[in-house]
């Protein structure tokens, strides 16, 4: 039996909010073209700090080894993801001239977990994925795009005094949301 070791880090998932409706209402060869370049896009924005263990139709399950994770560097990815998926989304609805009714929410969550290889794919293992999965089916969003930081995460990020509580939501017991519209507004009010 192989040992894999136990270690800390990183649970990451952007998952996109409207995905079934989509599926259902778009032509099946467009549809898995439209996604697979929303993919691709949250792939290449990531720019190789995250690993990929794998993708789920509509979201990606990303890790990174980290018993203190950085909350700026963490942000910076998202930040990323978050612009240059909306940049292809609107170019997107251009190209097929139609309107997709999808948004991005990520899960950010720390935890112990272990990996395995089930011949070329890393598969992840541990109580911490399970908890990251369960997060994402939630009912404490009010909005569609959305980072949902666990409180496990919050323990041990550094650089978290970057966090500014007017936007952050609390969940009890779970951790705190931030509404990426707001960033996003801010940042178009004081250009």
């Amino acid at each position: 039996m192989e040992d894999r070791k136990v270690r800390e880090g990183i649970i990451f998932i952007p998952d996109f909010s409207g995905f079934t409706q989509f599926v259902f209402t778009t032509k099946t060869h467009i549809g898995a073209y439209i996604t697979k370049q929303l993919l691709t896009v949250l792939i290449d924005a990531n720019k190789k700090y995250f690993y990929v263990s794998e993708i789920e139709g509509d979201a990606i399950l990303f890790y990174r080894y980290n018993k203190k994770p950085c909350y700026k560097c963490v942000m910076e990815v998202l930040q990323r993801m978050y612009e240059d998926f909306n940049d292809k989304l609107n170019q997107l609805e251009s190209d097929f001239a139609t309107k997709i009714d999808m948004s991005l929410k990520f899960i950010v969550h720390h935890g112990e977990f272990s990996r395995y290889r089930v011949k070329y794919f890393n598969q992840l293992y541990g109580k911490a994925i399970i908890e990251a999965h369960q997060l994402l089916k939630n009912g404490y969003a009010e909005q569609p795009s959305y980072i949902l930081f666990s409180n496990s995460f919050l323990a041990v990020a550094k650089n978290k005094e970057q966090l500014n509580s007017e936007d952050l939501v609390p969940l009890a017991e779970i951790g705190q949301i931030y509404y990426l519209e707001l960033e996003l507004q801010k940042s178009i009010t004081t250009v």
